[in-house]
């Protein structure tokens, strides 16, 4: 194969010095591949002069079919290496703490069932976060919420209700339903996911203004607070889920959900496991 990559690339840098150095020959290594393809193909492919290569009537007639070749040797190595990928591949993810907590620990051990040596590298942020590693490449994939997010492919995979969240002698306690107006009046501690905030957008929509005393990265340390009796918020139901903590959630009135979303560059272009666990994903949450 080596003496069609060196065609190709003979052709593409218009030098076989040029073509030489790309690839790693000698220029004389690169000029005998090419006669000895000349020579195989019983055909004249490049004519040579001072002002560079140009392709005869006959290279520009084959030149399609040798990319072709190219083209399908390097799929075939591609092929291998997917092959290999899934029985060692490693699975690179950006999530925050919710889906973290709740979602990739059953996920990644009934993957690990079928496909005992992938290996998985979790990266935790927020949707900020997320979002840029993904685009950086320092993460193969990502939890987001896709509200705001740009230049990424997004799938929904469920909607998550956003519940108040109270101390446990709280006066709004005893209602069924908190009315959204009513959780203005308290320490208001507010969870900074990066340049996307629920609650903000709440409040937002409907025109309210929050008493924000507390600016909080973490979930767990804003039950805590709350416990503490330190103020309330506004928490996705998912992260709520096994709370550790003495606190009271209620719904909202009027409601409101967040959309949590799988996020990702180019699905082609990641390795297999990647890939197949994306679908694993999928098919798991798009039956709830």
């Amino acid at each position: 194969m080596n003496q069609y990559y060196a065609f190709i690339k003979a052709i593409e840098t218009g030098s076989f010095t040029k073509a030489a150095e790309e690839l790693g020959y000698t220029q004389s290594a690169v000029s005998q591949m090419i006669h000895t393809l000349e020579k195989d193909l019983s055909a004249i492919l490049i004519i040579r002069s001072r002002t560079g290569i140009t392709l005869t009537p006959d290279g520009a007639e084959l030149l399609p079919f040798i990319r072709k070749i190219c083209n399908s040797h390097r799929e075939l190595l591609e092929r291998r290496k997917e092959m290999e990928g899934l029985e060692s591949g490693l699975i690179r993810i950006g999530a925050f703490s919710s889906v973290s907590s709740h979602w990739l620990p059953r996920l990644m051990k009934d993957f690990k069932e079928k496909h005992p040596a992938v290996h998985f590298e979790l990266h935790q942020g927020d949707y900020t976060d997320i979002s840029n590693w993904i685009k950086e490449g320092s993460v193969d994939f990502g939890f987001v919420n896709p509200y705001g997010i740009n230049n990424l492919t997004t799938i929904k995979l469920q909607e998550d209700d956003m519940l108040a969240v109270l101390p446990l002698d709280h006066p709004l306690a005893s209602l069924d339903k908190v009315p959204l107006q009513q959780l203005t009046n308290d320490p208001f501690i507010l969870l900074k996911d990066g340049e996307i905030s629920e609650a903000l957008t709440i409040f937002n929509h409907y025109h309210f203004e929050p008493n924000i005393h507390y600016h909080v990265h973490d979930d767990y340390t804003i039950m805590s607070m709350i416990e503490q009796g330190l103020g309330i918020s506004i928490l996705p139901k998912l992260v709520l889920q096994r709370c550790p903590y003495q606190i009271v959630t209620k719904q909202i009135n009027p409601p409101f959900v967040r959309t949590i979303s799988l996020a990702y560059k180019d699905k082609r272009v990641l390795p297999i496991a990647c890939r197949h666990f994306i679908d694993f994903i999928l098919q798991r949450y798009r039956k709830q």
